[in-house]
């Protein structure tokens, strides 16, 4: 086992003593400040006014600028850090992955970022079943490193991917088994905390006697509880969940089980749901429980809300390891969403009348047999509901996706009001259930509003959303009234307010209306036994605002003042995201682009582990620099002339930020809210170069290629000689900035050549335009089926052989193939924020398509490269184009994939001879196939888009890799300063899969539709990715 290190704690007799009374921080000089914090730890401190405001929120409605931000470089260094600050008395705010959904990760106080560099495990112990851990690792890492032990943190909380120990107990979390398990204060055995006099203490049961410190501190605390006892007893919710104001009845708790001994009292528990409030947790001693052998899930399907509500009850009764609730506006906004629509289909079809709720039933047993058992009692429960039954992993996932996804989905509702959240997180009574949804939609309709519901239902905890339009100010004032009269409500009925998700500044000023002044008192006591000089995450669960404060600080007002997104006309059409405010507005917060694995989203995010190059952190840059809140150089918002006076389209610090985005367009449909960074950088890029009255050189360059690209064709060997002379690498790589590694594509001849050549030779279809090359406005001939091969820039200088490896295998296939040498598709442009050249550059193009498009004898275009794909599919509906937007559809729709065509229309192509025995071909070999996809592809149709094509003639040799973003993104991996970043997110995931793959002198065949992927392939790992129509072309070989 490893053992804990052990940080320097103060002595004893002498506790840590502040040598300066200083003032509150905005009395500070933060430059000074700044320079003294950096000299004194080994961490980041950040305290320019970017880094702050990234920092401002989290995952509520809140905004509040922070003092400054301070990465630690270990715990050691977080304990120098934070001893720096309580010594100044400047204000400490703890923060893990910042996914709080209260507010209560928001604060003027120097911000504490643990999720960085503090994610370490200490020590598992297996027999014994612990571990202990640093506060920055998230639930899941540690249980995906606990798979090997069997072993596993059971608290899950929806954003367990991104949620960080530490969090979890600052905000007592606890997740959809909590029926099962507890809370995290009942999976905690320990907490290393840093208290506010600058003392590190081990707080555990037993501490208060092996400690004096810690016996102190016990003894104030078990004081206060007593002289509260009874109303303690009287007044704190006997709800599984509560998380409203502090812990006291736990600790009265802990005193019962042990007759009165101090020792008997864990002040760790009292840590849990104290909101960072109390002390800087530094590590965690874990309590683990073992996996289940075997899971089941069953989702059951209602016609109404309260016939899924009213089941509950009864299926408590099969002993459910959870029990959790969707209703129908997440289900419907789920069907608008790319990524999710999918999951949905997962979801069963009640017996009469339309999906209105769904709910997920989880089993755990001995045996499949004991599992599927408890499945026919549920089915005899609940005769009403349709049923599906999911027994293997793969199934189980996908299902529970679409629940995990409910909060952040619900911010794409339609319309200026937005479910918010303000009183989500009600925990009554299972019994009371029934009535309290009843009696909240009263209040919701008689407030002139409606909610989405979805709930914990196991635990009695429902989160409700009503929709309210926060920039209104009739509806601020309905927010403040439903939280009264809900939160009165949840009481009646045995309940409390905060089941799990905090108080915060949303619940915070609700704490005495439910508890009274005699215990919000007592509370008062805790904080200054813990905290005297209230320099820990001040502000928050003792100090009751008016319930007015719910509706203040808000990012949309930060302090009282608007934050307006102008009125400028914009490059691309934003209706889809409820106009560019909309768009600007998109993110949430919620923080599901800051997961480690797993997709695509966010590739510089996942190399980096920085919230500045997260989704989240671009659309925070996006939506402060457009709001003007980082225009100028004062350092106050509102103060000065500058700040908050307009747009900054051209603020360095922003643009710092936006550079290290790929534009993978995978936020597009991984992020539940659908936000759309890349089209928000183009945009932004697009405004700063209009108001600069132009784009740079490199830029206006690398959107340029196509020009570039045919020069470099026509000259190819000459071309191809002078970019690998030291010479011409050197002019390169100072004029367009790249790295000295990275190698260069070759220019091939040009596609149009293998064309030519076919026609000249009498190989190919028909030449009647007496230039060896039918034009794409000539009517085709009708006697043989006809497809278009659109010649993107790529395939037309770079990879024409690959463009002829499509031409081979449609022609084998019985079809005539024109080439579509339409022009650029704008994916260069559009990639480097020349939106303005876009347009200009893609209007001409959709006109020389239009007759492929109109004619019915043209099956398809088909597209090599699948950025130029989405571009002509995804980025021409959105711009603002003249050509009109019907057209546009028309031509996306009849746009795929060239492997993509193949398999789609496998049944209908006229050689269905040549395919059968290219299959039976291919069936002849052993080797795998390992299929790496493009992110566009992957974020608009998927990897199986490209997979179908090959799985149609390898079946099961082909393994689609859930390998991210390969970390090239076109040009972005090229660049001098960005290379590093490149190859270390190749690294993370697809570098390693090939080398695997291929070790050994392996056959296996790695296959990549994008150019820039295979590239990558090629500089990370040595070895040659080709794209599947070249496999294919290869099965087709010997029928021709």
């Amino acid at each position: 086992m490893i053992s804990l290190p052990q940080i320097p704690s103060r002595a004893e007799s002498g506790p840590y003593r502040p040598t300066l009374n200083a003032s509150r921080a905005s009395e500070f000089d933060r430059a000074t400040l700044a320079r003294e914090f950096a000299a004194a730890v080994e961490g980041e401190v950040r305290f320019g006014l970017h880094d702050r405001m990234l920092y401002a929120t989290d995952a509520s409605l809140y905004q509040v600028e922070p003092v400054g931000v301070f990465i630690p470089a270990s715990i050691e260094d977080a304990v120098r850090g934070v001893r720096f600050a309580l010594q100044r008395g400047v204000p400490i705010l703890p923060r893990g992955g910042g996914t709080s959904l209260a507010g209560q990760c928001t604060n003027h106080a120097v911000v504490v970022d643990f999720s960085n560099r503090c994610t370490r495990i200490l020590e598992v112990d297996a027999p014994g079943r612990t571990c202990r851990v640093e506060p920055g690792i998230t639930v899941d890492d540690l249980s995906d490193a606990l798979a090997p032990t069997g072993l596993f943190f059971a608290p899950d909380p929806a954003t367990a991917r991104h949620a960080n120990i530490g969090g979890c107990i600052g905000n007592n979390a606890a997740g959809s088994r909590s029926i099962l398990y507890g809370r995290t204060s009942e999976n905690v055995l320990g907490v290393d905390a840093l208290l506010a006099d600058g003392f590190v203490a081990r707080l555990e049961k037993g501490a208060a006697s092996r400690h004096e410190r810690v016996g102190q501190l016990t003894r104030q605390v078990v004081d206060v509880v007593r002289r509260h006892e009874r109303l303690i007893r009287e007044r704190f919710p006997k709800t599984v969940r509560r998380n409203a104001g502090y812990g006291l009845d736990m600790v009265l708790k802990a005193l019962d089980a042990g007759n009165g001994d101090l020792d008997a009292v864990n002040l760790a528990h009292l840590l849990c749901g104290s909101e960072g409030t109390l002390a800087v947790t530094l590590g965690a001693h874990l309590i683990l429980q073992p996996r289940p052998k075997f899971k089941g899930l069953a989702t059951l399907g209602f016609n109404t809300l309260d016939a899924a509500i009213e089941s509950v009850i009864p299926i408590l009764t099969t002993k459910p390891s959870a029990v959790e609730l969707l209703d129908d506006t997440v289900i419907d906004l789920a069907k608008a969403n790319t990524e999710y629509r999918r999951y949905v289909d997962l979801m069963p079809a009640p017996p009469s009348g339309e999906l209105k709720a769904v709910l997920y039933v989880e089993y755990y047993g001995e045996s499949l047999d004991d599992v599927k058992q408890k499945f026919e009692a549920l089915k005899r429960l609940v005769p009403g509901a349709s049923m599906h039954a999911h027994t293997d992993a793969g199934s189980i996932a996908n299902a529970w996706k679409l629940r995990k996804a409910g909060e952040p989905l619900l911010h794409g509702i339609p319309g200026d009001r937005k479910p918010i959240t303000f009183v989500e997180d009600n925990a009554v009574p299972v019994e009371n259930l029934v009535e309290f949804v009843r009696r909240f939609r009263d209040i919701v309709t008689r407030h002139g509003t409606r909610a989405a519901y979805w709930a914990h239902a196991s635990v009695g905890v429902l989160h409700v959303r009503p929709l309210i339009d926060i920039h209104d100010d009739a509806d601020r004032q309905r927010m403040q009234s439903i939280a009264v009269e809900v939160a009165d409500l949840a009481k009646s009925l045995g309940g409390v307010m905060s089941g799990e998700h905090g108080d915060g500044r949303v619940r915070g000023p609700l704490i005495e209306r439910f508890y009274g002044p005699e215990l919000m008192g007592a509370m008062r006591e805790i904080k200054a036994i813990f905290d005297p000089r209230n320099l820990l995450n001040p502000g928050n669960i003792v100090e009751p605002r008016p319930i007015e404060s719910i509706a203040q600080n808000l990012r949309i007002e930060p302090e009282g003042r608007k934050a307006i997104i102008p009125d400028v006309p914009t490059y691309f059409d934003y209706a889809d995201q409820h106009g560019f405010s909309g768009a600007v507005e998109m993110c949430n917060g919620s923080g599901v682009c800051r997961k480690k694995s797993g997709g695509t989203m966010c590739p510089s995010y996942m190399g980096t582990l920085d919230e500045r190059h997260s989704t989240r952190g671009r659309g925070n840059a996006l939506r402060l620099a457009i709001t003007g809140q980082l225009s100028g150089a004062v350092g106050e918002w509102g103060s000065g002339a500058d700040r908050g006076s307009g747009p900054a389209w051209d603020d360095a610090e922003t643009i710092k930020t936006l550079d290290l985005c790929l534009s993978c367009k995978a936020c597009k449909t991984e992020c539940p809210s659908n936000v759309d960074i890349a089209r928000l950088k183009a945009e932004y890029t697009a405004q700063r170069y209009r108001q600069q009255g132009g784009p740079p050189l490199k830029a206006w360059l690398l959107a340029n290629f196509r020009p570039l690209g045919r020069l470099g064709s026509l000259t190819a060997p000459i071309a191809n000689w002078m970019n690998e002379s030291p010479i011409g690498r050197f002019v390169i790589n100072n004029v367009m900035g790249f790295h000295p590694k990275r190698t260069l594509p070759p220019f091939s001849r040009s596609l149009k050549s293998y064309f030519r050549r076919a026609r000249t030779s009498g190989t190919g279809p028909r030449d009647t335009s007496g230039t060896g090359l039918r034009p794409v406005n000539e009517p085709p001939d009708r006697a043989v089926p006809k497809v278009a091969l659109f010649g993107d820039c790529f395939t037309m200088y770079l990879d024409s052989g690959i463009g002829a490896a499509a031409k081979r295998v449609y022609e084998s296939l019985g079809y005539e193939v024109i080439l579509a040498d339409a022009g650029c598709c704008g994916r260069t442009f559009i990639s480097t924020g020349l939106l303005e050249q876009a347009i200009d550059e893609i209007d001409p193009v959709i006109e020389r398509l239009r007759p492929l498009a109109e004619d019915p004898n043209i099956a398809a275009i088909l597209v090599i490269e699948p950025s130029c794909a989405s571009a002509i599919k995804d980025d021409w509906l959105q711009l603002k184009l003249a050509a009109p937007l019907a057209l546009r559809q028309k031509i996306a729709a009849k746009t795929f994939l060239a492997e993509e065509f193949l398999a789609k229309n496998a049944t209908a192509h006229p050689r269905q001879d040549v395919l059968a025995a290219a299959k039976a071909r291919a069936a002849t070999a052993a080797e795998p196939i390992l299929l790496h996809g493009h992110c566009h592809q992957k974020a608009l149709w998927g990897a199986e888009t490209s997979a179908a094509a090959l799985k149609l003639f390898a079946g099961v040799r082909v393994k689609t890799l859930d390998t991210g973003c390969c970390g090239m993104a076109g040009s972005f991996g090229y660049a001098k300063d960005k290379y590093d970043l490149s190859m270390r997110i190749a690294e993370l995931t697809l570098a390693p899969a090939v080398r695997q793959a291929k070790a050994g002198g392996a056959a296996a065949e790695v296959c990549a539709p994008g150019t820039s992927c295979r590239h990558q392939i090629h500089d990370a790992t040595n070895e040659r990715a080709i794209h599947p129509i070249e496999l294919i072309d290869r099965w087709m070989s010997a029928e021709r």
